[in-house]
């Protein structure tokens, strides 16, 4: 972190990160092909207050507003889009510090964000329906133990904190938000999924972990919660980024490595027509892609406004914009890994290249979030007028 007295302007903060991205950028395909967790790689963005952009200024922050950050996670994934990904639950923790209402529980998270401590989550649980909880809470005098195993943590393996969603004997939901090293939390660097491979979205175990009740809070499950839409809305800005890569990798390899087919219209193949035809494509995927998730952060800023005045009548356009991006992005960043090849031809397939990373990195945050789902909510609320899932907030 900077040692400025003055906070740093969001324009500063950009100037600093552009360096330091275009660096993880060079090294992303690499690391992705040799499974090289990025632990150096976010420790150095923690470090450069990467991690603390929407702490207010008030705070010692650069008050980002979301269409900063969201822009700053689509430079992120456009770097590398493991990191964007694995840094997902640490931004969704931040949003909840910065909506808080409470003067004593910002004042305590605040520094440790502006001191580049990250914060991981353990919720999702293997073989249960989502939102379903094996992971239990018991009492053990004036505290409380956790036991219990989560998968899906993505980025836990990174951070300094997690919160673990958990059930007491009664069947209620407590979020419990203790340190990564403390006795008994064990955090395995075990997803083998196709793709986003370094984003330790694996196994978190908890075996008689101990829980201060300082630490420990009741969840109402039927409040409003505005984490999740932000949630959503860093899958769709990860997309966006993606499709800037691809678009990136494209127009390296046509400049640098392809070669015309014998009936190509062109002698070299950055002059052949159909392959700046495909370029173009990929270029206005990027460019529309990028477009809409910063147009939708405006729409969730304007919603967040709402609410804290008092009002709702903004919540559901937020809520369907988020959709509307989430369904477009991932179609954008599907057909971008996918006519990355027409650019590049059959050689491009070796594995030196890692171009596939594109695709399968896309397919599996697609996985997250069904664009059938997306695409019903929008068409519901058009034709019956049925209000989009209160997922939002």
């Amino acid at each position: 972190m900077t040692d400025k007295t003055t906070p740093e302007t969001p324009a500063e903060v950009f100037a600093r990160a552009r360096p330091l991205l275009a660096g993880i950028a060079a090294g992303a395909a690499r690391r992705e092909a040799e499974r090289t967790m990025p632990y150096a790689e976010i420790r150095r963005l923690a470090e450069a207050g990467l991690m603390a952009v929407r702490v207010p200024r008030e705070h010692g922050g650069p008050g980002f507003s979301l269409r900063e950050a969201y822009q700053l996670v689509i430079d992120t994934a456009a770097a590398d889009s493991n990191i964007a990904q694995a840094l997902r639950s640490h931004f969704g923790f931040v949003e909840g510090v910065v909506a808080s209402r409470d003067p004593a529980y910002r004042a305590r998270w605040f520094p440790r964000i502006l001191a580049g401590e990250i914060a991981g989550l353990a919720r999702g649980e293997l073989g249960a329906p989502n939102g379903v909880h094996r992971t239990r809470l018991t009492r053990d005098g004036e505290n409380w133990r956790i036991n219990g195993r989560k998968f899906y943590t993505t980025g836990t393996l990174f951070a300094q904190w997690v919160t673990v969603s958990v059930r007491d004997a009664r069947d209620e939901e407590y979020s419990a938000f203790i340190p990564t090293d403390r006795e008994g939390v064990q955090v395995l660097d075990d997803w083998d999924g196709a793709g986003q491979r370094l984003t330790a979205s694996g196994t978190a175990i908890f075996d008689n972990v101990l829980v201060h009740p300082h630490e420990l809070s009741w969840v109402d499950l039927k409040a409003p919660r505005r984490a999740p839409g932000l949630l959503q809305l860093i899958l769709a800005a990860t997309q966006a980024g993606i499709v800037r890569n691809a678009l990136a990798d494209a127009v390296d390899y046509a400049k640098t490595r392809a070669r015309p087919i014998k009936h190509a219209l062109a002698q070299q193949s950055v002059d052949d027509p159909f392959i700046q035809r495909t370029v173009g494509e990929l270029s206005s995927l990027a460019w529309v892609s990028e477009q809409t998730v910063l147009a939708t952060a405006d729409a969730v800023d304007r919603a967040l406004q709402a609410e804290d005045d008092g009002r709702q009548d903004l919540v559901t356009e937020g809520t369907l914009a988020i959709a509307r991006t989430q369904f477009f992005t991932t179609d954008a960043a599907l057909r971008a890994g996918q006519i990355l090849f027409d650019v590049a031809g059959a050689s491009a397939t070796q594995r030196q290249f890692n171009l596939d990373r594109h695709w399968r990195n896309a397919r599996t945050l697609a996985s997250h979030n069904p664009m059938d789902y997306k695409a019903q909510v929008l068409g519901a609320n058009l034709l019956t007028g049925a209000e989009p899932p209160r997922n939002f907030f």
